[in-house]
């Protein structure tokens, strides 16, 4: 079976920085899209940043010029780089990935991680 591990979460005050890590294992073909997403409480999950194997890698407004997407294919690994954080930040942040286990005929399917709590003092 594949899974997504999470770690990196925590506890940091307005300014600071975190960087969360995810990595995919089991019996995985190949990744595609592999992304970040968070829920405050009360809201919905919202996409915080996605990177493809190729092509362009989409933030959303509320992080752009603050957290950076990254991914370490030979790992099975994403990253994302969290700086300036804000309150508005805190939530917890899940990890997901499109990928096709075992052959390559298998379905490609998305996966979550289990998600890392960030919080944002003021």
């Amino acid at each position: 079976q594949v899974q997504l591990v999470e770690s990196g979460g925590g506890l940091v005050q307005a300014g600071g920085s975190l960087r969360l890590s995810c990595a995919a294992s089991g019996r995985i073909f190949s990744i595609n899209v592999m992304g970040w997403y968070r829920q405050a409480p009360g809201k919905q999950r919202e996409l915080v940043a996605s990177i493809p194997t190729v092509g362009t890698i989409n933030y959303a407004d509320s992080v752009k010029g603050r957290f950076t997407i990254s991914r370490e294919n030979a790992k099975n690994t994403v990253y994302l780089q969290m700086n300036s954080l804000k309150p508005e930040d805190t939530a917890v942040y899940y990890c997901n990935a499109d990928i096709k286990s075992g052959t390559p005929w298998s379905d490609l399917r998305t996966y979550w991680g289990q998600g890392t709590q960030v919080t944002v003092s003021s």
